[in-house]
Formats: structure tokens, C-alpha cells, sequence
């Protein structure tokens, strides 16, 4: 018999003062009930908000070191979407899907011979990837590449819609879409939760290559 059964039994043998103890205890674990859901909601609202985390403030220029970490919720100039929202933008075919998770370069000092295999890129089917310029600091090379990138994928047109995105709790793609706000991109989205959250909800992904024109440092 478990607890409730045998403060039960004892109400039924014990008078009044047992029924008000027991009354007394049932609206206790109703309270600690309330508190418990309260505590997992709270919990579950904000482990869905972008990034994970409505404490992290954004940065006055760019994130420039420790680019895996919780980001903000907000980017300012910039509009943030959740992946239901990227699933439709994307069937309507109303945006230019840009991936900027970086691509290591090929390792130094390799033995004649040695193939090396970068890591393969998953991303949202239809992107554009380009790798590494979500970096806080661009050489004049990468920066030249991504602006131009974005100008033939924009066709010069600044109110084109533009969605950036990397990984989850990766600043890589708050910096791309920041930067792309600086040179005049009115409408810059930003996709804070990136290819973790498409893949969760069991969306495609395809096979991606860097864009013509990159060259790893």
C-alpha cells in the first residue's frame, strides 16, 4: 500500500484531526504540484526561444572568440526565425538560404600522397554556403567574397529577403547576418537554431559544396 492508501486508511480511523492534517497535506502537494509545472514551462519556454537563452545580450560589434556558445534572442535590424518559419519561407521560395559554417583548411605539412577529405556539409536543400565568413574579424579576401557573394545572390537588390545560418548556439551566423545589416541588407534574417533544429524535425538536407570563388586560409 503506498502513502496516499495509508494516510487514507488513517482518516477513516482517526476522526476530524486526521481529516484536516490530511486536507492540510493534499493542498500542499497540490501546491508543490503548481510550482513543479510552472518550474517545467518556464523550463520549456525558454529552452524554445532562439539560442536557448533570453540572458545573452548583444554584443556592440562582433562576436570575435568562443563562437560555440548560448547566443542572443534578438538581432537587431535583423528579423528572428523559428524553423516552421524557414519551412515556409523556403517552400514559397521567398528567400536566399546562406550557410556560413566555416570549413577547416587543409592541414599543413601533410605527407606527399596523403588525400584529405574535408568533413562533407549537410545543409538546407537550395543554400548557398559560405564558408567562413561569419567570423568576428574577415580578411580583405573572405570580406570581398562574401560581399560579392551576397550582391550576384541579391542580384544587386538590398530588400531581397536573406536568411543566415550555421549551427545551433553558434555566433557564426548572428556575425554573417550583422555584417550583411552594415552594408545596407533591409530585410536579414537570422536562423539562430541552423541545420541541429532542421534535422530534428526531420527536414531534408543536402550535400553542399563552398560557393565558386573560396579558398581556404
Amino acid at each position: 500500500m503506498d502513502c496516499i492508501g495509508q494516510t487514507d486508511a488513517s482518516a477513516r480511523s482517526g476522526g476530524a484531526g486526521d481529516a484536516l492534517r490530511i486536507g492540510k497535506w493534499m493542498r500542499q502537494l497540490v501546491s508543490v504540484r503548481g510550482l513543479l509545472a510552472a518550474a517545467f514551462l518556464t523550463a520549456t519556454t525558454l529552452s524554445s526561444l532562439p539560442g536557448g537563452a533570453a540572458s545573452v545580450p548583444e554584443p556592440q560589434g562582433y562576436r570575435m572568440s568562443a563562437f560555440r556558445a548560448p547566443v542572443p534572442a534578438t538581432l537587431a535590424g535583423g528579423e528572428v526565425v523559428s524553423v516552421d518559419r524557414v519551412e515556409a519561407l523556403v517552400e514559397a521560395g521567398e528567400v536566399i538560404l546562406i550557410d556560413v559554417l566555416p570549413r577547416p583548411p587543409k592541414p599543413k605539412g601533410l605527407k606527399e600522397g596523403t588525400i584529405w577529405r574535408p568533413r562533407p556539409r549537410r545543409n538546407i536543400p537550395g543554400s548557398v554556403w559560405l564558408p567562413n565568413t561569419g567570423f568576428g574579424g574577415l580578411s580583405e579576401e573572405i570580406e570581398r567574397y562574401f560581399q560579392s557573394n551576397l550582391e550576384r545572390l541579391s542580384g544587386g537588390d538590398k530588400a531581397r529577403k536573406l536568411l543566415f545560418y550555421c549551427l545551433a548556439d553558434c555566433w557564426m551566423s548572428w556575425n554573417a547576418a550583422k555584417r550583411a545589416i552594415s552594408y545596407g541588407y533591409k530585410k536579414v534574417l537570422w536562423f539562430p537554431e541552423g541545420t541541429d533544429a532542421w534535422t530534428a524535425a526531420g527536414l531534408p538536407t543536402e550535400l553542399s559544396e563552398p560557393a565558386a570563388g573560396w579558398a581556404s586560409e
